[in-house]
């Protein structure tokens, strides 16, 4: 026998229906986190965003109570892995850990993004990491003051190496070039592995880069380290100065952090931000960030956003007085 349901009946469930399944997440829906967290990094493994990723993450995993996984998305100075931190939902399941570059450089530097700096949420800072002055030992100067007054006496006759076009190296040492007056040649090369042997093998003459990579060569005098790019003078060697003591403002130090997409909840973006600074506060984290060439520095949203716009300021006096456009 059939069964014929009024038509009102229908009306009624389907609302009951609908009311039932509105409220069910206000009521239902666990609390952040419940499921495995996702740290996407622009960057191969081994880089030092990925590094960062990996000992903060292993030990935010213990502090949330849920699985945390790295995927390395490397290309296009970062605009790949933002391109999938953008396709994800704003849950907090999918987070980005890179350098403030995706927001304070590659806007300045590239006529069409796929992205808008509104698109990205920063939510925690995790650590800086300065670069380090080096000279090859041909360069007759051993601080930073007779370096200066050697390439402003032979302006046009030095070179230096950067990891790109665009890339912090390069920023810093135009930042350089403009504030001292100094004319030095660009070289630049596809990232640290091909600029750091190429001073070494004295085919350039000054360079920055991280300090891992240039303290072996600097205990065997193979290069001399004068400074760092920082507001303040590393840790990592508290007896060379910041340029900032010789150019009052300096600091293109990069910093660090954890990203999210824009519309991330404020509950759970003040929840990893809290765990994230409670992380790079811990001494073994501290111990390790150092390791590789890194200063432990937390700080939450606000804090982060502030950091990232003076970054975004001195990128933008830089970008404008060299002229410096990505291909």
């Amino acid at each position: 026998m059939t069964c014929v349901v009024p038509k009102l009946a229908i009306v009624v469930l389907a609302v009951g229906l609908a009311a039932f399944f509105a409220q069910r997440p206000a009521h239902s829906q666990a609390p952040y986190p419940n499921q495995t967290i996702k740290l996407m990094v622009p960057n191969p493994a081994g880089g030092l965003p990925d590094t960062v990723a990996r000992i903060a993450g292993r030990r935010l995993q213990d502090r949330l109570g849920q699985s945390v996984v790295i995927e390395n998305r490397p290309g296009a100075n970062g605009r790949i892995a933002v391109a999938a931190l953008l396709s994800a939902p704003a849950d907090g399941y999918t987070l980005l850990v890179t350098d403030g570059a995706i927001l304070s450089i590659n806007p300045q530097l590239y006529a069409h993004l796929s992205y808008e700096v509104r698109d990205v949420l920063p939510v925690a800072m995790l650590a800086r990491a300065p670069l380090f002055l080096a000279i090859h030992p041909k360069v007759p100067a051993t601080t930073l003051s007779e370096f200066i007054a050697y390439a402003k006496a032979h302006a046009g006759q030095l070179n230096y190496g950067s990891s790109g076009v665009g890339s912090t190296h390069h920023l810093s040492m135009e930042a350089m070039n403009a504030s001292l007056k100094l004319a030095m040649a660009h070289v630049p090369f596809k990232g640290t592995g091909e600029s750091v042997p190429a001073l070494l093998g004295g085919h350039i003459d000054v360079l920055f880069s991280a300090y891992p990579s240039l303290s072996g060569a600097a205990d065997t005098n193979q290069v001399r380290l004068l400074a760092t790019n920082g507001a303040r003078r590393s840790s990592q060697a508290p007896h060379l100065p910041s340029l900032a003591e010789v150019i009052p403002g300096f600091d293109f130090a990069p910093v660090i952090g954890i990203f999210a997409r824009a519309g991330l909840a404020a509950t759970v973006t003040d929840r990893i931000a809290a765990e994230a600074m409670a992380v790079v506060a811990e001494p073994e984290v501290i111990r390790q960030l150092t390791v590789v060439g890194v200063e432990s520095a937390g700080a939450g949203p606000k804090e982060f956003a502030a950091v990232l716009q003076e970054e975004t300021k001195h990128v933008a006096d830089v970008v404008h007085a060299a002229g410096i456009k990505a291909k």
